[in-house]
């Protein structure tokens, strides 16, 4: 590799994200989870999630500000996308619910991005000049690394659902396997039996005879 296109993959490396979490957690039934951050006013924040194993693969989700006003709310949703911009500084929370469900646990999947992404280039935002094939170059490769990171992220949490779904079908499969080995053993015992009786000789029983 070059020393300018090796400058150009460096450039890309190395230039700042948003600041986040993410997380994947156990929602049991009729239960809920929620997660606090204090923001700045002004300051940006996207909450993505996504539901990965359990029931129909949905959940309830809302978010309210530090005056307890709901900005968000979804009902039994596979997967979301909240982008907002904090209007108040304090509190904001934001909750996952299964309390509709009675018997399925859900594992779920959430991105919580705060802050505006910064300028691959310290001068980028305030320039006027137009930039230069390197810079440019940057700025496409970068672009390309996030659409690479954020397809990463979809098709890990694709193989955890289609993983989950194998290892449930083959425990049905191995259960109802057990089941007619049992029913096969069964049904074994029984015709043996049954044809036993048949060649059984029955004696009659003796009685006596008078002299």
């Amino acid at each position: 590799m070059g020393g300018w296109a090796l400058a150009v993959l460096l450039c890309a490396l190395q230039a700042g994200r948003a600041a986040g979490t993410e997380l994947t957690f156990e929602l049991p039934d009729s239960d809920k989870h929620c997660f606090h951050e204090e923001l700045e006013r002004g300051l940006k924040f996207t909450l993505d999630y996504q539901v990965v194993t359990g029931g129909h693969y949905d959940v309830d989700c809302y978010v309210e500000d530090p005056n307890g006003r709901t900005i968000y709310k979804e009902t039994k949703k596979r997967y979301d996308s909240f982008p907002h911009r904090a209007e108040i500084k304090g509190v904001y929370t934001f909750c996952f619910s299964n309390e509709f469900s009675t018997f399925s646990h859900k594992i779920v999947y959430f991105s919580f991005q705060v802050g505006d992404e910064p300028p691959i280039l310290p001068d980028m935002s305030n320039r006027v000049t137009a930039l230069t094939q390197m810079e440019s170059a940057c700025v496409t490769i970068h672009e390309a690394l996030k659409t690479v990171i954020d397809s990463q992220t979809h098709y890990r949490l694709r193989e955890a659902q289609d993983r989950n779904r194998a290892d449930d079908l083959n425990g049905r499969v191995s259960y109802w396997s057990v089941g007619e080995t049992i029913i096969l053993f069964v049904v074994s015992i029984g015709q043996v039996m049954l044809l036993k009786s048949f060649f059984t000789e029955k004696r009659p029983g003796s009685g006596g005879a008078g002299t």
